[in-house]
């Protein structure tokens, strides 16, 4: 039985690689990303893959020779940028959505890519997508860029169950000496069971002022956790939210939302079928998703304070 000085095994950061010309650019955001958040990294690869460029074989048709040189250059890659850092690969063999859900089980964090029409079509694709509802940690999807400067932004729910990706994000505002940005959505009496939003006289104001005391309230816990960590407060109605959180990702370094109750938010962010493919059209920055309850792996604050728990 080990003791009880018995050092505890730090889960890894995983890179989803595919072949593609997004893999380079997913390499260097896992490996920064392992960097700052003290982990090794992991670079996996589901086989068989888009190969292109030096990836590609000869063949017509792929082989696991392909994922297996796939693996050992995007490794090369992470460690001519990161020396220091350990790095290892693994060839997976199956459904690539199964089998890096699987994967999420054993790390503290995966990332994966936009598709490769990043530009053309506003969807992550269906990997990213399943990731983000039935991933066991969190998953960081790159959409092209990884500023270096900028707030962490954070979808903000004020109830008990956002706290989790609220603390999250102030890790990571933390850990990148950035501000915090918290951006809370309310949605107009009448407006959530179909019917069109009451109108009445002040009662935008009365609504706003209350959508305000609550982000408050969400944040109130987090301030002496994270003294160091600057928070600017946005609450906007329901139908501003995908030009808000649009702009704010193009301003930010980082967007970090949670999953939420029924998921819908997620995929209104992702830009599944229906309405909410147009919500978001751009989002620049990278984007963070926190499945709710989230403990294991939180990043640990730049400045060596102790990890927040979610406040009761």
């Amino acid at each position: 039985m080990p003791g009880i000085d018995a050092v505890t095994e730090v889960r890894p950061v995983v890179a989803c690689v595919d072949g593609s010309r997004t893999t380079p650019a997913t390499v260097d955001l896992a490996a920064a990303e392992a960097v700052r958040h003290r982990a090794p990294l992991l670079i996996a690869h589901v086989w068989p893959g888009r190969y292109t460029g030096v990836f590609r074989s000869r063949g017509a048709v792929a082989s696991p020779a392909d994922g297996r040189r796939l693996l050992d250059v995007s490794a090369q890659r992470a460690q001519l940028g990161s020396p220091d850092l350990p790095v290892s690969t693994e060839l997976l063999d199956g459904g690539a959505a199964d089998m890096l859900t699987r994967l999420s089980g054993r790390a503290q964090l995966i990332v994966v890519a936009h598709r490769d029409d990043a530009l053309t079509r506003v969807s992550w694709g269906s990997t990213a997508a399943y990731l983000a509802h039935y991933g066991a940690c969190p998953v960081l999807v790159h959409r092209g860029a990884a500023p270096s400067a900028g707030p962490v932004v954070v979808a903000a729910s004020a109830r008990p169950t956002g706290a989790t990706t609220l603390g999250y994000a102030f890790a990571e505002a933390a850990m990148r000496g950035s501000s915090l940005v918290a951006v809370h959505m309310w949605t107009r009496r009448g407006s959530e069971d179909g019917p069109r939003p009451a109108v009445v006289a002040g009662g935008y104001s009365v609504e706003r002022r209350e959508a305000e005391r609550a982000l408050a309230e969400a944040l109130a816990g987090w301030a002496a956790p994270y003294p160091h960590v600057p928070i600017d407060r946005l609450a906007v109605p329901d139908l501003d939210m995908g030009y808000t959180i649009e702009r704010a990702s193009q301003r930010g370094r980082l967007l970090v939302a949670g999953i939420g109750r029924h998921g819908r938010f997620a995929e209104w962010l992702y830009g599944s079928a229906g309405p909410s493919r147009t919500a978001v059209r751009v989002v620049a920055c990278p984007v963070v998703l926190v499945p709710g309850g989230w403990q294991a792996g939180v990043p640990v604050p730049a400045y060596g304070g102790p990890v927040a728990a979610d406040p009761a």
